[in-house]
């Protein structure tokens, strides 16, 4: 998921160069849609059954969305490969594997999640530069194969540890549950969630796209730049984790938000400007771009780590695959459109990248307001509340 990008740029540049950036975005979003969507089954089945079956078979789908994505060229087969096949088997691993942490931690769930999930931040640095060198080296075939072999030993490590604490509720319903939208706290949290992810998929997906345009730098290092993302993505997973449980998990939250605005909007955004009015500073370009890609990796990976953690604090553990399960079924909808969305605005601005900045920075205005009405829901006003 944290190398939709390389795709995106490379697709674009060559097998489906022929259809617009918001046609091509719409097999990432639909990919990032089914990863979410699908967690209306697999949350509820994790409670009831267990991680291991879900777990298995995302790991078939996985292997084969790979293995089959090198016989793809036309616009169809990537869609119903990449975006239904790999978004499908990527929600049926990605939700029990988030949701078995929670069951083994309360007290340090926060950092305990920032461990789990920033092995995604690690893969989002290997696989870009990996792609990049094979695409040159070997062509598109080899490098999407050679892809899925990796998949192969990491599954495998997958199936032999994913296992939760808590037994199974043998015939317990895996039907999700609407009703929890009643506590106002989880409605605003979900809204949270879904502007927040609405901005994180504009870098993941158009940030290499970007730099290409931008003429700032070579392709070789825009592809660079989504690694740059995810190695700022670790840090940030990780170690914000270590202060959510000591000031609040919602508190860290707020924080993180914060600086995803500013970052897109104080660094982005100035960069895309430079470039509209064909400012020939490459260097400050380059500059700005990679300051960016670092602070929103940073900042965007402690939202990340942080999201199923500021859920779990609205539940019990015995239901937290369900709430998890249900604020996804809802955000999966932004997964969906965020990407096309991006593409539409790129063509709006007559395939300039200024308006996507800027929608990325609103986005987490937004997110940051709707988290903000939770802590004042929980505690009040007071700054210095531990939430």
């Amino acid at each position: 998921m944290n190398s939709v990008g390389v795709f995106q740029a490379y697709l674009s540049d060559h097998q489906l160069r022929s259809h617009s950036e918001a046609t091509v975005g719409w097999i990432f979003g639909v990919y990032g849609f089914l990863s979410f969507f699908c967690g209306v089954q697999a949350g509820p089945v994790f409670d009831a059954k267990g991680p291991r079956g879900l777990v298995a078979a995302g790991s078939v789908l996985l292997l084969l969305c790979m293995f089959l994505l090198a016989e793809c060229t036309a616009y169809w087969h990537f869609m119903l490969i990449f975006g239904v096949l790999g978004g499908v088997g990527t929600s049926l691993v990605f939700t029990p594997a988030v949701s078995a942490v929670g069951h083994w931690f309360l007290v340090r769930r926060g950092y305990a999640t920032g461990c789990a999930v920033s092995a995604g931040g690690l893969g989002g640095v290997v696989f870009p530069l990996m792609l990049q060198s094979l695409f040159e080296k070997v062509g598109w075939a080899w490098a999407t194969r050679a892809m899925g072999f990796v998949f192969i030993g990491l599954l495998a490590i997958a199936n032999l540890c994913i296992r939760s604490r808590l037994p199974p509720k043998p015939g317990g319903s895996v039907l999700p549950d609407p009703t929890i939208f009643r506590d106002a706290a989880f409605a605003f949290t979900t809204v949270g969630t879904w502007f927040q992810e609405w901005g994180l998929f504009m870098p993941i997906a158009y940030l290499t796209s970007y730099g290409i345009y931008s003429g700032a730098m070579s392709s070789a290092f825009a592809y660079q730049l989504l690694a740059i993302f995810n190695g700022g993505s670790v840090l940030g997973r990780w170690l914000p984790g270590l202060v959510a449980d000591k000031i609040g998990r919602y508190n860290t939250m707020l924080l993180a938000l914060l600086l995803c605005a500013l970052s897109a909007l104080g660094l982005w955004l100035p960069a895309t400007i430079l470039t509209t009015h064909g400012d020939h500073n490459a260097a400050t370009i380059q500059g700005l771009s990679i300051v960016f890609a670092s602070v929103m990796g940073f900042a965007s990976g402690t939202i990340l780590s942080l999201t199923p953690v500021c859920v779990g604090q609205l539940c019990s553990t015995s239901v937290y695959g369900r709430y998890y399960a249900t604020c996804y079924t809802v955000v999966s909808l932004a997964t969906l459109t965020g990407i096309p969305i991006g593409g539409s605005i790129v063509q709006a601005c007559n395939g300039e990248y200024w308006g996507l900045a800027l929608f990325t920075g609103v986005c987490y205005v937004a997110s940051f307001v709707a988290f903000g009405l939770v802590r004042i829901l929980k505690v009040g006003w007071k700054l210095t509340a531990i939430y």
